[in-house]
C-alpha cells in the first residue's frame, strides 16, 4: 500500500494517509526541478520509506500537462525502489488548476488542494497554499509576448485551464472558516505546511518590494493582504486549540527558524530539506 486518499464529501476535505512512510520531509521551493528534487531525496540523502512535502513553488503549469507525466514516469522507479513518496503544495508560481488532488494524483506523485489533511508518521499537518508573486507584472508582459508570436502561427488561443502560462491571477492564499471548522471536528492538527507565512514571521522586510512596486500600484497592498490572510489561518488554529508545534514555509528564499508561542516556524530555503 503506497498511501490513502479519502475525499470527505460533507465539504471537501481531501485526506491523505501514508501508513508506511517513516520519515517526513518538508521541502523548499523546488522551481521545475523535480528530478534534482527526487536526486536529493533518493541518492544525495538516500532517503527510504520517506514523504516528501514541497511547501510550493513546485512549477506545474509553465509546461504542458504531458510535460510532467513524462517527469512522473522517468522517477517513478527511482521512488518506487526507494519507497518514497512526493506531496506538492500550492505556490504562487504554480498554476492552482493542478492543484485539485485529482489533474496530479498517481502512486507516488500527489499535488494536494488547499486544506488538506496529510496524516503520517503520527503527525497531522494541514497544507494551504498561495502567496503573490511580486514580479506578477513581469510574468504577464512576458507571457503576452510569448502568446502574440504563438498567434501569428495558430488562429486561436487555448482555453484549457492547464494550458501553459507565466502567471495565475488566483494565486493567493485564501481563509475558509468552514473547512477549519469540519478540520477541527475531525483531526487535531500539529503541524502546518503553507507556501507564505503569517505577519509576525520572517520575512518581514519589505526594502526589496520598491523596485517590484513600480508599474504595480496594487502589489505592496496585496502582498500585506496575503500576510494578514496568514494571520487569520494562524488565529482560527490557535483558537481551534489545535496543538501546532511546527509550521513549514517557502515562498522567500532564506532560511530562518523561530520559535513564537510555543510553535517553531521554519523557513525554508530553495530546496532546502528539513526532517519533521
Amino acid at each position: 500500500m503506497s498511501c490513502n486518499i479519502e475525499t470527505i464529501s460533507q465539504k471537501d476535505i481531501f485526506h491523505l494517509s501514508f501508513p508506511e512512510a517513516q520519515t517526513i520531509v518538508v521541502c523548499g521551493d523546488i522551481h521545475g526541478d523535480f528530478n534534482g528534487m527526487i536526486y536529493k531525496l533518493c541518492q544525495q540523502c538516500q532517503l527510504e520509506d520517506t514523504l516528501l512535502i514541497v511547501a510550493g513553488d513546485c512549477g506545474f503549469g509553465f509546461e504542458r500537462k504531458g510535460y510532467y507525466e513524462e517527469v512522473m514516469r522517468r522517477n517513478q522507479k527511482r521512488l518506487s525502489d526507494s519507497n518514497n513518496w512526493v506531496v506538492f503544495v500550492r505556490g504562487n508560481h504554480d498554476n492552482p488548476a493542478y492543484f485539485d488532488g485529482r489533474v496530479i494524483n498517481h502512486k507516488r506523485f500527489v499535488a494536494v488542494p488547499d486544506y488538506s489533511i496529510i496524516e503520517a508518521g503520527g503527525s497531522t499537518i494541514l497544507c494551504v497554499g498561495g502567496a503573490t508573486s511580486i514580479d506578477r507584472q513581469h510574468r504577464i508582459k512576458a507571457w503576452q509576448q510569448k502568446e502574440g508570436k504563438e498567434r501569428r502561427f495558430s488562429s486561436s488561443i487555448s482555453q484549457d485551464p492547464l494550458a501553459p502560462n507565466y502567471y495565475w491571477e488566483n494565486e493567493r492564499p485564501i481563509l475558509n472558516p468552514e473547512k477549519l471548522e469540519l478540520i477541527g471536528e475531525l483531526f487535531k492538527v500539529d503541524t502546518v505546511i503553507t507556501h507564505t507565512a503569517p505577519s509576525f514571521c520572517e520575512l518581514q522586510s519589505k526594502s526589496g518590494l520598491s523596485y517590484w512596486c513600480v508599474g504595480d500600484e496594487k502589489l505592496m497592498d496585496d502582498v500585506n493582504a496575503e500576510r494578514a490572510t496568514m494571520d487569520q489561518l494562524y488565529q482560527m488554529i490557535k483558537e481551534a486549540q489545535h496543538p501546532i508545534s511546527n509550521w513549514y514555509y517557502g515562498h522567500f528564499h532564506q532560511s530562518c527558524n523561530q520559535n513564537i508561542d510555543g510553535t517553531l516556524f521554519r523557513m525554508l530555503d530553495i530546496m532546502e530539506f528539513h526532517q519533521l
